[in-house]
């Protein structure tokens, strides 16, 4: 059923804090003659200005420029603050930048970065500002100024906006808690947020999907997805991170009969579709795209592993992936290239690269073990060939820090007893935040286990995923949200 539904447009705004900068040195160059239309100048500037090159440091620059002059002057016309601004406001409602992360592992749900490079900071890592949250394990998203946190307060369970350069709230949205927590005694929600279309949709731990509006938190509408379609808690609630497909949402929810993966429409929560036939994981779907524009979902559940397609659900292809009795799937899928899917878990079940031609089953498998890399729930990150990952357990044996060769499966370099840790890259280089809040960098190097740097954030346990934009970090712990400057 639906609990909430509002059809009122969304007009968004970005709050943003800005340093100083030189005037001239955002502005649009080579509009030298004098005949250009003022149309044709504020076209120039919003093109500019939702450039992906531009990074949101660079846009809040702008801003101030524009704030401190009553008026611009471009090619010899007067351009007005105000319409600057409107089209600066305009720009960012329109789509993310490129120093955003707006859902589970980033822009691409593979734990990569799209900035270019990360030099860890001169004066060392340090924490810019802390806040207060309440119970959860699920990891920040990040878009334009605002870092957007899913956790539970007593027994709401809250979306809260925060501003990205001071740590204040902005806006906080209840909503009822049912959850009573499993074999972690942890009630809060597990899910990363989902930021798209200026709308943020999660996950509750009790199986509850709700979709609010980005800019100020208004409740758009609300289903009870467990409760409607006898999805399971499992072992830790619900824990697995919704993905949008233009106007659809998709959640893995673990229904009967047939609702393994469930589709949503964005706007209404109207469902659109239902399908596959097994219980939900604790890993989030992943997309695939091709040259000729076709689009999968890949998603593991329970015991399998499916590849569908987005707009109708029809399974394409599925194998099976995991077992019975204490395991969970919790590690993503990590997508290499066009056609070929790696699958991590830990209990027995161990890695495998699988292939696929998007017409037919089954699936090709390139190689399958578990001495490689199996991990427990931490996703691996692919690069220039290689996998870099965590093999082993929290709970049971050690933990290590590995680099496998992706097409063949054999281990490259280990660094023993690293630990579990989430994992991301910022062009060559990659991040490691350990369960007890210390952060590794590391080259991104098929050669040797290269260190660059480490950090050790205040004590307390380290769950959730981190999510890193424009050189910062932004990490929970069990009762705090830290931003952390690492990059200069």
């Amino acid at each position: 059923m639906i609990l909430h539904q509002h059809h009122d447009s969304i007009a968004s705004t970005r709050e943003c804090s800005c340093t100083s900068t030189n005037r001239n040195r955002y502005f649009l160059a080579g509009h030298a003659s004098k005949q250009i239309s003022r149309s044709n100048v504020l076209a120039a500037r919003y093109r500019a200005l939702c450039s992906r090159r531009w990074t949101w440091r660079k846009l809040v620059g702008l801003t101030r420029c524009l704030i401190k002059s009553e008026r611009t002057s471009v090619t010899g016309h007067m351009l007005t603050t105000r319409a600057l601004l409107l089209v600066f406001a305009a720009s960012t409602a329109a789509s993310t930048t490129a120093a955003d992360w707006p859902q589970i592992l980033g822009p691409h749900r593979n734990g990569v970065s799209s900035e270019a490079a990360l030099t860890w900071a001169s004066d060392s890592p340090r924490i810019t500002w802390e806040t207060n949250i309440g119970q959860g394990f699920a990891g920040p998203a990040v878009v334009a100024n605002r870092v957007y946190v899913f956790h539970r307060v007593a027994d709401q369970e809250r979306i809260e906006a925060f501003d990205r350069q001071t740590g204040k709230s902005l806006w906080r949205t209840d909503f009822p808690a049912y959850y009573r927590g499993g074999v972690n005694p942890d009630t809060g929600p597990r899910c990363v947020p989902l930021v798209t279309q200026n709308r943020i949709v999660v996950f509750g731990a009790g199986g509850d999907l709700h979709c609010v509006a980005a800019d100020d938190g208004k409740k758009l509408w609300s289903r009870e997805l467990y409760e409607e379609l006898d999805g399971k808690e499992g072992y830790f609630g619900a824990g697995s991170s919704p993905i949008a497909v233009d106007q659809t949402v998709i959640v893995n929810v673990g229904g009967s009969p047939s609702a393994c993966l469930v589709a949503l429409d964005l706007a209404s929560g109207q469902i659109k579709w239902k399908a596959g036939d097994d219980d939900a994981s604790y890993s989030s779907p992943i997309l695939f795209g091709d040259a000729n524009g076709t689009t999968l979902v890949c998603a593991v559940a329970r015991l399998n592993m499916f590849l569908f397609e987005p707009n109708s659900g029809k399974i394409v292809a599925s194998s099976p992936f995991g077992k019975r009795g204490p395991t969970v799937n919790a590690a993503s899928p990590v997508r290499i290239g066009d056609n070929r899917v790696f699958l991590t878990a830990s209990y027995g079940i161990g890695g495998q690269l699988l292939q696929f031609d998007r017409t037919a089953e089954p699936l090709k498998t390139i190689w399958a073990n578990d001495e490689s890399l199996s991990s427990q729930y931490n996703t691996p990150i692919e690069h220039d060939g290689f996998l870099y990952g965590i093999h082993g357990r929290e709970d049971v044996g050690t933990a290590d820090l590995v680099c496998v060769k992706t097409d063949l499966g054999q281990i490259a370099w280990k660094e023993a007893e690293f630990g579990v840790a989430h994992l991301l890259r910022v062009g060559d280089t990659c991040l490691a935040l350990k369960l007890d809040g210390t952060i590794v960098a590391f080259a991104a190097n098929a050669q040797q286990f290269q260190p660059q740097g480490s950090y050790a954030l205040p004590a307390g346990t380290y769950r959730a995923l981190p999510a890193y934009a424009d050189g910062m970090l932004f990490v929970r712990s069990e009762k705090k949200l830290y931003s952390v400057q690492i990059g200069d």
